[in-house]
């Protein structure tokens, strides 16, 4: 019943974790003999595809990306631009940036769409609970009006950034397909 229970479990992505010694233990175990993840999944009762991460995740950021974290962390804007910005410009899946950063292919997916449907402002941290009803003082006010400034010309300049990528790419695209395809011919001009 309960190793039933545990397959039932894995099988829907269940959030159980793991000591950091069994991760190395199987990542080791891996790298060592000649078995694939398919052969320590049945053997560990953990899904390959967790197997697979662990063992990107050792390659590219040694033992230390096996343990535990013990605080929550929190990304700055910048941060979150970068793993976009690497994502966009190199050729490395979504696992491999994020397990390049040391976070989750699923936050690499959200800030990506994130920032596409609504640029950088939805990457900036956002307050939790109610808005506190604090006035402001002259000074205050102007430092936040020149604030706001500073923040829309970011904005803007994210913007056009993007879209001078999205020309490079099709630009790019373009002499490919002249390359492969040859320019087309003229045909007859209508009358």
């Amino acid at each position: 019943m309960l190793d039933k229970k545990s397959n039932d479990c894995e099988a829907l992505f269940c959030m159980t974790k793991y000591k950091p010694e069994l991760k190395a233990q199987i990542v080791q175990e891996y790298l060592s003999t000649s078995q694939s993840t398919n052969d320590l999944s049945e053997k560990y009762q953990i899904s390959g595809r967790r197997i697979a991460e662990w063992v990107q995740r050792y390659q590219l950021r040694g033992i230390d990306a096996l343990k535990k974290r013990r605080h929550k962390r929190i990304f700055t804007t910048d941060f979150k631009l970068n793993v976009i910005d690497y994502y966009q410009t190199h050729e490395d899946s979504m696992a491999e940036v994020a397990s390049r950063f040391n976070i989750l292919t699923a936050q690499v997916s959200s800030w990506r769409s994130q920032f596409e449907r609504d640029s950088i402002t939805a990457l900036k941290p956002h307050p939790k609970g109610r808005p506190s009803k604090v006035k402001h003082t002259k000074k205050q006010a102007r430092q936040l009006a020149n604030k706001s400034e500073l923040e829309r010309l970011k904005e803007e300049l994210a913007k056009k950034n993007q879209e001078l990528y999205d020309t490079k790419m099709e630009r790019d695209i373009l002499k490919k397909s002249l390359s492969l395809f040859g320019p087309s011919k003229p045909g007859r001009k209508p009358k």
